[in-house]
């Protein structure tokens, strides 16, 4: 049972891996698979929301996505289009700031389009950001940080991490403290590399589409049971 009196992370991040196979596995279209884990994404937004969390980061679409056949690149614009459209209000009813990161100006147009207007209308919520990682990797987003850097003109013996993190597209977010990815597969795939060096990991077979609400809080109630020492040791009072 989750612990309301145990600590809620600030911010956990989602690889959200499995739609394709979910679909596969009932002989269904890889297509069925990405809906499914659309509707699964509004649930974990909403719990997320309700327990307080300061920053939810799902990773949407990778760089790595793009090599993709272009019918289900298409596809999964559309959905993200309909999602928007369709979830918008409720975004801004429940407070929710809405925040994209990654090589947004490679998505279609009219996707950017939907973006800025989802970004502009929840500017001024004050709740939990919500953050869609989209044609995103860890390195590009580094490697970006870096030439923004060269560019300011930034002396060498000034750089410090906080002023790094500040050139990073989640700046002003927190690290996040909990990543889970789903479908069985136990690796990163370049997903906030710099921000993820303290996180806590979990891990679970469930693919995306059958990760539900009861799974989350069982990830949630996992990370109240760490001990954060962020590469320090637990200190132990002095015996009287």
């Amino acid at each position: 049972m989750l612990s309301t009196s145990g600590r809620i992370p600030n911010h956990v991040g989602i690889i959200m891996d499995g739609n394709g196979r979910w679909a596969e596995l009932r002989g269904l279209p890889r297509i069925e698979g990405h809906r499914r884990g659309v509707e699964r994404s509004k649930e974990v937004i909403e719990i997320s929301a309700e327990l307080g969390l300061k920053a939810l980061t799902l990773y949407v679409f990778s760089t790595e996505n793009w090599r993709r056949p272009s019918s289900e690149v298409t596809t999964l614009m559309r959905l993200l289009e309909l999602y928007l459209k369709r979830e918008l209000c409720g975004l801004i009813k429940n407070n929710i700031v809405f925040k994209t990161i990654g090589e947004v100006w490679r998505l279609p147009d009219y996707v950017q389009g939907i973006i800025r207007d989802a970004e502009e209308k929840t500017s001024l919520n004050t709740g939990m950001t919500l953050v869609t990682a989209l044609s995103y990797s860890g390195r590009n987003e580094i490697l970006r940080a870096v030439k923004k850097l060269l560019f300011s003109g930034v002396k060498p013996e000034e750089l410090t991490e906080e002023m790094f993190s500040s050139y990073l597209d989640t700046a002003g977010l927190p690290a996040p403290d909990l990543i889970i990815r789903t479908s069985g597969e136990m690796r990163i795939s370049n997903f906030l590399l710099w921000q993820a060096a303290y996180s806590e990991f979990y891990f679970t077979d469930s693919l995306w589409p059958d990760f539900s609400k009861e799974e989350f809080l069982l990830a949630i109630q996992d990370y109240q049971r760490r001990d954060r020492r962020f590469g320090a040791v637990a200190v132990k009072a002095d015996a009287p």
